[in-house]
C-alpha cells in the first residue's frame, strides 16, 4: 500500500509539474551519470494515460499482499526494488547503443532506443509475476490464470510506446530473486539469503556497467 501511495502521489505530481517526469524518468543515456533514475522511474507513469498507472496498481494490489505475506515485508521490498532495477537493466542491455559518434539523422535514428525515456512500475510488477510463478511451482500450486495474464501483458508489451525490454528484465529478475529466496529458506542456509540478493544486485549493476563501457563517453 505504501508503494501504491507513492506511485499515486508522484502521478499527481507529474500531472501538476512535468519536471517531475523529466527529472526522474529513465533512459539508457542517462543511466551512467544519474543511476538513481533506474529506480525512480519505476514509481512514475505516463501522465497522459491514466490506464498505465491504473493497470499497474491493480496488479500490485492483487498479487502484492500475497507475496508480502509469504516473503515478509523486507524480502518483498527487496523483490520489488530488484525487479524494478532489473527492468531498467533490461532497457539498457537490449537497447541499440551507439559505438561511435553519430554522423547523421539516419544513423541517429538507429539508436533511438538509447535516448528514449521509460517510466512505469511494469518491470517491478512483472518481477512479482515471475516470483509468484516460482513460488507456485515450488509448492505445487496452479498458475494457470497467472500464465494467461502474463502472456496477454507480454503481447501488449510489443505495442508502440510500451517497453517490452522493461517487462522482460523485471520478469527474469523476479524469477531469480524468488528462486534465491526459496533455495535458502532452510534454517541452515538462511544466512546466505541476503548475500545472494546482494549478488543479484551486483550482477545487474555489473552487466549495465559492462554495456556502458562499450559506448563512447559522449553518449553516457
Amino acid at each position: 500500500m505504501t508503494i501504491i501511495g507513492l506511485c499515486v502521489a508522484l502521478y499527481v505530481g507529474q500531472r501538476i509539474n512535468p519536471a517531475v517526469t523529466s527529472d526522474l524518468a529513465f533512459a539508457p543515456f542517462l543511466g551512467w551519470s544519474e543511476p538513481w533514475r533506474a529506480i525512480t522511474a519505476a514509481f512514475l507513469h505516463s501522465p497522459s494515460m491514466i490506464f498505465h498507472i491504473a493497470l499497474n496498481m491493480l496488479f500490485l494490489w492483487q498479487i502484492g499482499p500475497m507475496l508480502e505475506f509469504s516473503l515478509g515485508r523486507a524480502r518483498f521490498l527487496a523483490l520489488y526494488l530488484l525487479s524494478a532495477l532489473g527492468g531498467s537493466a533490461g532497457v539498457v542491455l537490449l537497447a541499440s547503443a551507439p559505438t561511435k559518434v553519430l554522423g547523421g539523422a539516419a544513423e541517429a535514428a538507429a539508436y533511438q532506443s538509447w535516448i528514449t525515456g521509460v517510466v512505469g512500475a511494469s518491470g517491478a510488477v512483472f518481477g512479482l509475476f515471475g516470483a509468484l510463478l516460482v513460488i507456485n511451482r515450488t509448492f505445487g500450486r496452479s498458475s494457470a490464470p497467472l500464465y494467461a495474464v502474463l502472456v496477454i501483458n507480454l503481447v501488449i508489451g510489443f505495442l508502440p510506446g510500451i517497453s517490452w525490454q522493461t517487462h522482460l528484465g523485471g520478469l527474469v529478475t523476479g524469477v531469480a530473486v524468488a528462486g534465491g529466496i526459496l533455495a535458502t529458506r532452510a534454517p541452515e542456509r538462511r544466512r546466505w539469503q541476503w548475500p545472494l540478493l546482494a549478488l543479484i544486485f551486483v550482477v545487474l549493476v555489473g552487466a549495465c556497467v559492462a554495456k556502458y563501457l562499450t559506448v563512447p563517453v559522449f553518449y553516457r
